[in-house]
Parts: structure tokens; sequence; C-alpha cells
């Protein structure tokens, strides 16, 4: 039973139930924190997500906020041709968007 998978049949549960991937992925509470911020103020540089977050280490910011959010589809940058312009910003996608606002209800 645990090969059935690779007979092409799905996984199951020991209960016998398939096994199906969450809705949406989960969300660390960093890149929360960071959608919760760019749903409020709107477009924001680096600069600016630290100060809204109250962070002070730049390479820290974009480690654990910025390339995450990015990685999911979160978030896109403004200027994408140009990843380390002084002038980028970083705006919430339509998924971005739509997980933001599904938090409001919970």
């Amino acid at each position: 039973k645990r090969y059935d998978h690779f007979m092409g049949q799905s996984p199951k549960t020991e209960l016998g139930e398939p096994v199906t991937p969450p809705v949406t992925p989960p969300v660390t509470p960093p890149v929360r924190k960071l959608l919760q911020l760019i749903k409020h103020k709107g477009e924001l540089g680096a600069m600016s997500i630290r100060m809204g977050l109250k962070l002070k280490d730049k390479s820290n910011t974009r480690a654990v906020y910025i390339h995450p959010a990015l990685k999911e589809g979160f978030i896109e940058m403004t200027i994408p041709d140009k990843p380390n312009s002084r002038l980028q910003k970083y705006r919430l996608t339509e998924r971005g968007l739509r997980i933001a606002q599904s938090w409001k209800n919970k």
C-alpha cells in the first residue's frame, strides 16, 4: 500500500482518505507581516519595508521577508529588469492581495 502512488493511485492516509495538498500554501509570520504592510501602505521600497516592520538588518529583511514573498508570488518588483535598483519597490500581486484579504475574515 505504501507504493500505491507509484502505480498511478493517489497516496492515502492511514484511514484510507486521499491525501490532498492545502488550498493555499502556509505563509510564514514574517511574510504575513510584509503582505499586511504592503496591503496597508501600497508600493514600498526595501528601506520603507524595514522602517514599517521596525527592522534594522538589510540582508535579514531580504532573506526572511522579501525573497520568500517574491518566490511564492505574493509580491512583485516594480522594476523587474533591475532588481538591485535603488528605486526598486514591491507591490502585492493578485495572489498576495487575495491571501492578505482572506486574513481579515479570520
